[in-house]
Parts: C-alpha cells; structure tokens; sequence
C-alpha cells in the first residue's frame, strides 16, 4: 500500500485516517491499529521496540504502519500522539508507566485494590479529557425524544445496560432492556420502530448480537446511540452518536469504572432536562 502525501497533524485527524483505512490494512497492520488505538499513552510514550513487544509485532511493522499513514516514520507518528498529552499534567508518564508495568506484590490484596484504583483514575481523566460536551447534548437529545428506548450490552457490557434499563424507567422513559432471555431477542427487537432508540454497549472483544442488531437498527432508519471504546469498533459507523470510552485495565482485567460514570452522569443529565421541561409547561 502506497503512503499518502498528507500526514495527521492532530490526533483526531491521525483517528479519523486510522479509521478510514481498516477495511484495507493488512491483519498486521490492522493489529497494531488496534493497539494504537486502545492504547495511546504508550504510543506517545514509549520506544518503537517496548510498543513492538505490548502490541506483539516487530518494530519494523510499526515503522511500516507510520509510513502508510503518510508519515516518514515511527517519531513523525509518535509526536501526534504526544499532542494528547496535556501541559498541566507533568506526572503523567510516570504514571502511566507505573500502571502498565506494574509492580511487585500484585497478589496482595491491597496491592491489587491500589492497582484497580490508580487505572480508574487514569480512565476517568481521560474520560473527562476525550469526551466533549457537544457528544453528551447530543446523547441527551436522543434519550430525550425517543418515543422507546431500547437497551442492549451484552457479556461485560451487561451491567452498564441493566442500570440504563433500570434508570430511564425511574425517570418515566418507555424503556426495553434487550437481554435476549429463552432465545427472544430478534423476537424483542421486531418493535423498533423509526421514532425509538437504540442504546448499543460493546467493548473489544465486540458481542456479535449487539453489532448485529446495530446493524438491523441502521438499516431500517432507527436513531442508534453507541457506547463503545474507539474508532475501530464496529458500533461507530453504526452509531448516530458515540460514547467512547476507554476505561481501566490492570494486567488484562478491565473494569467499568469510566463507563459507569458515563452511564450515571447521563441519567442525571436526563433527569435535569426532564425537570426543567416539565416546570417550563
């Protein structure tokens, strides 16, 4: 594949160049898209040979990935990165390298606990750097006008749409938690309708039935809000509006701090709209 002429310059040019791509890249290639992606800290921070090792290819593959970008090479790449980085934050390298390191005595139970706590800091951070508020209102509008909302996550994603399920009922919204119980759940969808919604949560590895139904959603004009965690899920082209989150992960085990909190301040959000439009009529 032949480089483009024009590089990223900013790192939501350099997403958006990742994304258009994929359908193209080879599978190497596409693998170290997905760890760049997922793990951007230590594409800003970390040398070609330490990312090669994480991301489980040679460094002359990631040196091949940068120049298919348009970039001369792998620092031309990196620099990108660095720029979402902020200037206020000047302990965040050592941080970050302290929670993907690790350390010793990760079998203490403590030790454990203060692992899980210092990555959910880290992924409420970046929640708070990444997700702009011009997403929420738009969110917000599609949880505000939808006749029904239907709710679907499914494996690690369950208990972010149980509590959805859960909370748009207590503030009056008709609501439907597709959990697919005896097998039902092409049967449950049949009455999504063009005035409804469709809430889809789907981290890596993504639910085939939640991309499925996506899918049917889009292709039938149904509005569809996703909440998934980067630019190569499949939920994104789907999605009328993305939630991405990327949340906290210690040694392979990810939690749903981040995406938790999301899910909270959201319902809080609602319910502050709804208020103000009953006290309006």
């Amino acid at each position: 594949m032949e480089p483009d002429t024009d590089a990223p310059t900013s790192f939501t040019a350099l997403q958006a160049a990742i994304a258009q791509r994929q359908n193209s890249l080879s599978p190497r290639l596409r693998q170290i898209a997905e760890y760049a992606l997922s793990n951007p800290n230590d594409m800003a921070l970390e040398t070609v040979a330490q990312i090669a090792e994480r991301a489980g290819v040679q460094p002359s593959a990631l040196i091949r990935f940068s120049k298919t970008l348009g970039f001369d090479g792998f620092t031309e790449m990196q620099r990108v990165f660095r720029t979402r980085l902020t200037d206020n934050m000047p302990n965040y390298k050592e941080r970050i390298r302290a929670l993907t390191e690790g350390g010793p005595g990760l079998s203490d139970a403590s030790r454990v606990l203060e692992h899980f706590i210092d990555a959910g800091i880290n992924a409420l951070e970046h929640l708070r750097q990444e997700l702009t508020a011009t997403d929420l209102d738009r969110a917000l509008d599609l949880l505000e006008q939808a006749d029904h909302i239907y709710v679907m996550g499914q494996r690690r994603s369950f208990p972010v749409a149980a509590y959805l399920g859960y909370a748009l009922g207590r503030l009056g919204r008709r609501t439907v938690l597709l959990d697919g119980l005896g097998g039902m759940l092409r049967q449950q969808v049949q009455a999504i309708g063009d005035r409804d919604l469709l809430v889809a949560i789907s981290f890596k590895p993504y639910s085939e039935d939640t991309v499925d139904i996506c899918r049917l959603a889009a292709e039938n004009g149904v509005p569809v809000l996703g909440i998934t965690d980067g630019t190569l899920s499949p939920i994104m082209p789907l999605a009328g509006v993305t939630l991405a989150v990327e949340d906290a992960q210690v040694k392979g085990f990810r939690s749903l701090t981040a995406t938790m909190c999301m899910a909270v301040s959201l319902i809080v959000a609602l319910g502050q709209r709804l208020d103000k439009d009953k006290a309006g009529r």
